[in-house]
C-alpha cells in the first residue's frame, strides 16, 4: 500500500512538471482551461490542444503497454516477453503500412482491426516457431527477433517501393505522441476500457498459472481457454495503441520488471502496478522529445526516447532472467562430416555462373516485359557490374566476419547483425551525416569501423561474466541494436529526401555503388581473406578451447583481439559501402559447416563463396522480381536468411 501511495503522489507531480515544459500559460490560465474555459492566446491553444492531450495519451498508452507486458510475462512466466519481443508490434506495423499504401480508405474506420490482424498473425507465427515448451525461455525471444527482422524488411521494402504514399509513415513508425486536438484521446480511451476487465478478472487465472500448467489444470482451470481469452485482449490493446501513436517499444518489457523489483508479488498487484508505472514511465520518457523540441526544429520521436531508456534496461535484465537451458549452446543442424571436392568445385563454379546470369539475363521493356539474355549496352554494363562486384564482396565479407565470431565466441548464433555490430557501424555513419551533412554513401569506412568495434567491445565486456553464453550475447546484441535503431529512427522521422536515402541504405542497397567503391571493397575483403586464412590455425585452436590453445603455445588474448579486429573491419567495410546486411554472416558459416567444412580454413573459404553467391543472387532477384521497380539486395537476403533462421529455431524445438 505504501508503494501505491508514493506512486500516486508522484503522478500529479510528474504530470504538473510535464505540462510546464513547453512554454505554457500562467498557472491560473492553465486551471481555467482545464476547468472548461475558452482558449484566447496562442499559448492557451498550444497548452489545451497539444500539451494536455499529449500527456493524457502518454498515460493511456504507457499504462496499456505496461499492463500488456505484465499480462504476457505472467502468462508465459517469461520475464523477457513483451509486445516487441513477441513480434506483435512489428506485425501491427507491417499491417498498417500495407493498409496505408494499398487501402488508405480503410484506415479511418478499421485501423485498429487491421493492426489487430497483423499482430495476431505475427504472434501466431512466433508461437508456432517457439512451441509451447519454448514460451518460458530464450526460444520465443529468438523467434520474435527473427519475425521482427523479416517483417521489418518487408515493411521497409514496401515503403521504398511506394515512397510517394508513405512520407508520413516515418514519423508514425518511430512512435509519435504529438497531438493537435483531442481526437485520438477520444478515439483511444474507450477502446482501452478492456484493460479494466483484465484488472478485474485476470488475477485469478494468472495466480493459478504460477503453479505451472499441470497445477492450474489440477485446480480446474482450462489453460487453453484462458489463454485464448487473455492473448487477444492483450493484442487488442497493442493494436489500438500502435494505431494511435505508432510503435513505442520497451515500455511493456521494462514496466513489469520494475513493478516486481519494487515489491509487486501477487498477480493482481503486478497487473495494477504495471499499469500505473507504465503511464508514468512513458510520460517521463516523453519529456525528452518535448525538451528537445525547444532546441531543434526536427521532430524527436517519442518511441526513440522510450528505447533510449528501455534498451539499457533490457541489457540489465537479460542475464538475470534467462533459464539455465538458455545459457547452453545451440546446436547446428547435422551435415556431412567431410567436405567433398565435388561440392567445393560445384560451389566455386556456381558463383561465376550466377554472376554471368546477373550480368546478362534480365527483363526489359516498359509495357510488355520480356526477358533477354545477352551482353548489355555499355551504359547498362557500366552500372551493372559494380553492383555485382559489390554484392559478391559484401556477402563474402559478412560471411568471413560470421565465421570468425562464431568460432571465437563458440556461439552458432554469433553474426555481425545479430550481435549488433552492423547496427553500430550504421549508427556512426548516420550520425556523421546528421552532424556534418553530406550523403551517407560518401561516409568513410573508418567511421563505420569505430561503431562496429565499439559495439563488439561492449558485447565482450557484458558477456564475459557469463562466459559468452548464447542467450546473453544474443539478447544483449538485440538490445544494443534496438537502442541504435531508436537513434536511427530520429533521422528517418524527418521524412525528408535524405531520410529516404538513409532508409534505402539501411536496407542493404547496391544502388549507389560505383566502380571505384566496388573495386576498393573487393580489394579490402580479399586482403582480409588472406589475413584470416593465415590465421586459420588460431581459429581452430581457440574454437577448441582456450586451455587447448594455451597448451599449444598460442597467446589467446592477442590472437582473439586480432581476429575480432579483422571481423569488425570486414563488417565496417561492407556497411560503409552497401549498408547493413542481415543474416548472411549467420547463414553462410552454417551452410559451410553442413556441407562438411569443419576445419577453420575450409569453413572460411566455403562460407565466403556461399555468402558471395547469396548476395549476388539477392541483388539479381531484387532487380528482376518486381521489374521495373527494384528491391534492395539486403531486403531479399533478410527474407532468405530469416527463413533459414526460423528453420534453425523450429529444428531446435523438434530436437
Amino acid at each position: 500500500m505504501r508503494r501505491y501511495l508514493i506512486t500516486l503522489a508522484l503522478t500529479p507531480v510528474l504530470l504538473f512538471a510535464y505540462l510546464q515544459l513547453n512554454a505554457p500559460p500562467s498557472l491560473s490560465v492553465q486551471w481555467t482551461l482545464i476547468s472548461g474555459g475558452e482558449a484566447v492566446e496562442f499559448e492557451d491553444f498550444q497548452f489545451f490542444y497539444a500539451t494536455l492531450p499529449r500527456a493524457v495519451l502518454a498515460l493511456l498508452v504507457g499504462g496499456a503497454m505496461g499492463l500488456v507486458g505484465s499480462l504476457l510475462q505472467q502468462t508465459t512466466q517469461n520475464r523477457l516477453l513483451s509486445p516487441m519481443t513477441l513480434g506483435a508490434a512489428s506485425g501491427s506495423w507491417l499491417a498498417l503500412v500495407c493498409a496505408s499504401v494499398w487501402a488508405p480508405a480503410l484506415m479511418a474506420d478499421y485501423g485498429a482491426w487491421i493492426a489487430m490482424a497483423g499482430a495476431s498473425l505475427s504472434v501466431t507465427l512466433v508461437l508456432l516457431i517457439a512451441g509451447r515448451g519454448g514460451l518460458a525461455g530464450l526460444p520465443v525471444v529468438l523467434a520474435g527477433m527473427a519475425v521482427n527482422i523479416l517483417l521489418g524488411a518487408a515493411a521497409s521494402a514496401i515503403v521504398l517501393l511506394n515512397d510517394q504514399y508513405a512520407r508520413d509513415l516515418f514519423i508514425w513508425g518511430a512512435g509519435d505522441l504529438t497531438q493537435t486536438d483531442w481526437n485520438w484521446v477520444i478515439w483511444l480511451a474507450p477502446k482501452l476500457s478492456i484493460a479494466l476487465l483484465i484488472l478485474l478478472f485476470a488475477h485469478r487465472p494468472l495466480t493459478l498459472l504460477r503453479l505451472g500448467e499441470a497445477g492450474a489444470r489440477g485446480r480446474g482451470m482450462g489453460v487453453i481457454a484462458t489463454l485464448a481469452l487473455l492473448l487477444p485482449a492483450a493484442l487488442w490493446l497493442v493494436a489500438c495503441s500502435i494505431t494511435a501513436v505508432g510503435v513505442i517499444s520497451f515500455i511493456g518489457l521494462l514496466t513489469p520488471n520494475l513493478a516486481r523489483a519494487l515489491g509487486a508479488r501477487r498477480a493482481g498487484d503486478e497487473l495494477a502496478y504495471s499499469l500505473l508505472l507504465g503511464g508514468l514511465l512513458l510520460l517521463g520518457t516523453d519529456a525528452i522529445p518535448v525538451l528537445a523540441s525547444q532546441w531543434t526544429t526536427d521532430l524527436v520521436p517519442s518511441g526513440a526516447a522510450a528505447a533510449l531508456i528501455g534498451a539499457p534496461g533490457l541489457i540489465w535484465f537479460t542475464p538475470r532472467k534467462l533459464s539455465a537451458a538458455d545459457h547452453s549452446s545451440l546446436q547446428l543442424p547435422a551435415g556431412v562430416t567431410r567436405l567433398s571436392k565435388a561440392a567445393l568445385i560445384l560451389l566455386a563454379l556456381a558463383l561465376p555462373i550466377m554472376a554471368v546470369i546477373a550480368l546478362l539475363w534480365s527483363p526489359e521493356g516498359a509495357n510488355a516485359v520480356t526477358w533477354r539474355f545477352g551482353w548489355p549496352s555499355d551504359l547498362v554494363f557500366s552500372l551493372r557490374w559494380p553492383r555485382i562486384v559489390t554484392a559478391a564482396a559484401a556477402g563474402g565479407g559478412m560471411a568471413l566476419a560470421g565465421v570468425i565470431l562464431q568460432r571465437l565466441i563458440r556461439n552458432p548464433l554469433a553474426s555481425p547483425d545479430i550481435l549488433g555490430m552492423s547496427a553500430g557501424a550504421s549508427l556512426m555513419l548516420v550520425l556523421s551525416v546528421l552532424l556534418f551533412g553530406g550523403s551517407i554513401y560518401q561516409a568513410g569506412p573508418l567511421i563505420a569501423f569505430a561503431g562496429s568495434l565499439g559495439v563488439l567491445l561492449i558485447l565482450l565486456l557484458l558477456g564475459r561474466r557469463h562466459h559468452y553464453a548464447p542467450g546473453v550475447m544474443v539478447l544483449t546484441g538485440i538490445s544494443l541494436a534496438a537502442l541504435i535503431d531508436a537513434l536511427v529512427r530520429f533521422a528517418l522521422a524527418k521524412g525528408s529526401d535524405s531520410a529516404y536515402s538513409i532508409l534505402g541504405w539501411l536496407a542493404g542497397s547496391t544502388y549507389q555503388t560505383t566502380a571505384t567503391k566496388a573495386l576498393l571493397l573487393l580489394a579490402g575483403v580479399m586482403i582480409l581473406v588472406v589475413l584470416c586464412t593465415a590465421c586459420s590455425r588460431w581459429l581452430t585452436l581457440i574454437s577448441a578451447g582456450d586451455h587447448i590453445a594455451l597448451a599449444r603455445g598460442l597467446n589467446v588474448k592477442r590472437a582473439r583481439l586480432a581476429l575480432l579486429f579483422l571481423a569488425s573491419l570486414a563488417c565496417a567495410l561492407v556497411t560503409a559501402v552497401m549498408g547493413p546486411v542481415a543474416f548472411v554472416g549467420l547463414l553462410a558459416p552454417h551452410m559451410a559447416a553442413m556441407l562438411g567444412a569443419r576445419k577453420a580454413a575450409q569453413q572460411l573459404l566455403l562460407a565466403i563463396i556461399l555468402g558471395a553467391l547469396l548476395m549476388v543472387l539477392s541483388d539479381w532477384l531484387g532487380r528482376t522480381l518486381l521489374y521495373p521497380a527494384q528491391m534492395p539486395a539486403g531486403a531479399i537476403a533478410s527474407l532468405l536468411g530469416g527463413g533459414y533462421f526460423i528453420y534453425l529455431l523450429t529444428r531446435r524445438r523438434a530436437a
